[in-house]
């Protein structure tokens, strides 16, 4: 039996590595031996390398799935109840991080998030459990107003006060409900719109990836950021006028 302990783990490039099989010693696919079947010890990689991807952003949906069921059904924990327990771990580990890039992958925002992250980029924390977690900490939650939003917002957040008070109050001021009603659909377009940027921006990104420079890239990545910062902005406005907006 093949010594496990010694295993080198070797760096995943483009879907393939340059180790060798612990078990068997032949050249071994990503995740497993194409050889012998052994499951190998997972590489360092992020989620697009873990499926064999390059860094682009415009993903074949049902291949992703096909390639994500196909992994599942070699790597999946129960295949190897009866292996050694390196080969235990190694099946939870490679089957844990299969979901997680698949979850990931396959959301086009998360996709879009997670890419940023790759290239250093942290986007401005807008969500719902960051403004709980501010209020119980007492900490100033880091939520910087979009400059095209700031007159927009100001308005906004005045009719919300006032909607706060009414309600309190037990009155519903049918002229308020009407103007926030708006809002709210003014805002849910603007939510929709700057999804059909980001499609564009995705394109602009991947044909960069094989043959733009830094700096083209750059900046289609700070209008990534900018447009993802917005549409968090707008998607947290909706929520809290919804939310005003209940009986």
């Amino acid at each position: 039996m093949a010594d496990t302990s010694k295993t080198a783990i070797p760096v995943i490039n483009n879907g393939e590595t340059t180790g060798a099989c612990w078990s068997c010693g032949e050249m071994r696919a990503a995740h497993f031996c194409s050889a012998c079947g052994k499951v190998q010890p997972p590489a360092p990689a992020d989620y697009f390398t873990f499926f064999g991807l390059p860094r682009k952003l415009t993903l074949d949906g049902p291949e992703l799935e096909r390639g994500f069921y196909e992994l599942s059904r070699k790597l999946h924990p129960d295949l190897y109840a009866r292996a050694q327990k390196q080969e235990q771990q190694w099946s939870l580990e490679q089957s844990s991080l299969l979901n997680d890039a698949y979850r990931t992958l396959k959301d086009p925002i998360k996709r879009t998030e997670y890419l940023l992250k790759l290239e250093g980029v942290h986007l401005e924390e807008q969500s719902k459990t960051a403004t709980e977690e501010a209020r119980a900490s007492g900490a100033m939650k880091k939520q910087v107003v979009p400059p095209a939003l700031l007159e927009e917002v100001f308005e906004l957040n005045m009719q919300l006060e006032e909607m706060r008070a009414s309600k309190k109050m037990g009155e519903r001021e049918p002229e308020l409900v009407a103007e926030l009603t708006q809002h709210k659909e003014k805002l849910e377009a603007q939510y929709a719109n700057l999804f059909h940027e980001l499609k564009h921006d995705w394109t602009e990104w991947d044909k960069l990836v094989d043959r733009g420079s830094e700096e083209d890239r750059r900046a289609v990545r700070d209008k990534m950021v900018d447009l993802l910062n917005r549409r968090n902005y707008i998607r947290n406005l909706v929520r809290d006028v919804s939310e005003a907006l209940e009986e």
